[in-house]
């Protein structure tokens, strides 16, 4: 059986929403970073223990939060004994804005997972980009390196869209599937 954990920080509970939803598709232990930045008890051995990791940050600022920095420095330490080497990675992200420089987070993330030695799953969705598409079709930000998701500044976490939460549970199907494939 393969362990996937869902390593995220969410400043205001969005992040944290579609966390659950890539949790919910890859059967994955969440794993989350507090507002200081910190694991909680334990963290670190769920991250060792699993297949796959999936990484998880807003977007603020074009990038990822400090807290989730914070997170990704700490892990040199792992990265010293490469112990993520060939595990799968997989990264998603949330912003106020369409575009929000959500690309710049996923970079961030999977320059994390290449620092590791780790497998990068990428979103394995097709766009919904014609003239039919809705704003609520899977996938609908187009986005192929990782899940993104859109949540308007002033709304909450619960208003956040049934398509971007469903992109974000496929996508951690996916990863749990291609997890599934190389243990096999």
């Amino acid at each position: 059986m393969t362990t996937v954990a869902v390593v995220y920080h969410s400043g205001y509970g969005h992040t944290q929403r579609m966390a659950q939803a890539v949790a919910q598709g890859a059967g994955a232990v969440l794993v989350a970073i507090d507002a200081d930045g910190n694991l909680p008890q334990g963290g670190w051995d769920t991250l060792a223990a699993a297949d796959a990791i999936i990484f998880g940050s807003p977007t603020y600022m074009g990038n990822v939060s400090w807290q989730f920095k914070k997170f990704a420095d700490a892990s040199s330490k792992v990265w010293f004994a490469q112990g993520w080497k060939d595990k799968l990675a997989a990264g998603f992200t949330n912003s106020a804005g369409m575009n929000g420089d959500k690309h710049a987070t996923l970079t961030t993330l999977f320059t994390l997972a290449m620092q590791h030695a780790m497998i990068w799953v990428s979103q394995g969705l097709m766009p919904s980009n014609t003239k039919a598409a809705r704003r609520n079709d899977v996938n609908y930000l187009v986005s192929y390196s990782g899940a993104i998701a859109q949540s308007p500044s002033d709304s909450s976490a619960g208003d956040m869209l049934p398509g971007d939460l469903e992109t974000a549970r496929l996508f951690g199907e996916r990863v749990a599937q291609v997890a599934a494939r190389m243990r096999g």
